[in-house]
């Protein structure tokens, strides 16, 4: 059964650009995802869902509207302020993975645990841990340029989890990895989720749907459907 609210959208819409030349990406979005939970977010290239998943995040503002993380309006903090919310409940899996290229596995996990306010041995210890349970722990001493693109995505998803976030946002996760390995990470995430944890993803993989508890699809900037994943 879900529970509490741990993220929420409330008529957000976000535009890009100035006067003439302004886009609208978002228009009127509203969402929650509650604790207990494994959502998906879908749709078309173009659709607004990775702009809507950095909203809720924290890391872009919404034009207008308001959004909520764990009872907290970060949409109106300052920065620094969204900023320690954000670390304090979220853990993030870019596309990307923004890891940095001159840090080890086990730094690249460690410095974020540092940000927290973490000793360091301490955090050294939880980032070999959480790269362990991704099954890196024995490539968590190479750098990222001596890693393939499936390693690195695992070693964001070290990062996001070794915080033990309540909410864990992902951005296509799973795109960087082969089917086998992919399948294993949403295992993974899946047996994270109980009454004070959620998870939120960005994919346009339909066969992860089996993971599900809800299914939210986006189309043109608004939500047209929110549905039971295979796990409802």
């Amino acid at each position: 059964m879900s529970g509490e609210v741990l993220v929420r959208a409330t008529e957000v819409t976000r535009s890009f650009g100035l006067g003439d030349l302004t886009v609208p990406v978002l228009h009127g979005v509203s969402m929650s995802v509650r604790a207990g939970e494994l959502c998906l977010l879908m749709g078309p290239s173009g659709s607004g869902k990775t702009t809507l998943l950095s909203i809720l995040a924290g890391l872009m503002r919404p034009t207008t509207g308001a959004v909520e993380l764990c009872g907290v309006p970060i949409s109106s903090l300052p920065d620094a302020a969204s900023t320690r919310v954000r670390r304090a409940h979220l853990g993030f899996v870019f596309q990307t993975y923004n890891l940095f290229p001159a840090l080890t596995a086990l730094d690249n996990v460690a410095e974020v645990l540092s940000l927290k306010g973490m000793a360091l041995r301490e955090a050294r210890a939880r980032a070999a841990e959480a790269l362990a349970h991704v099954g890196l722990g024995a490539r968590m001493h190479h750098r990222p340029g001596e890693l393939s693109g499936g390693q690195k995505q695992r070693v964001a998803i070290a990062r996001a989890l070794a915080g033990d976030p309540r909410l864990v946002l992902g951005d296509e996760i799973t795109a960087a990895l082969d089917s086998a390995t992919g399948m294993a990470m949403m295992d993974l995430l899946r047996g994270l989720v109980d009454a004070r944890r959620a998870v939120l993803l960005v994919t346009h993989d339909h066969r992860l749907e089996r993971y599900a508890d809800r299914v939210i699809e986006i189309e043109d900037g608004h939500i047209t459907a929110d549905r039971a994943g295979g796990l409802a």
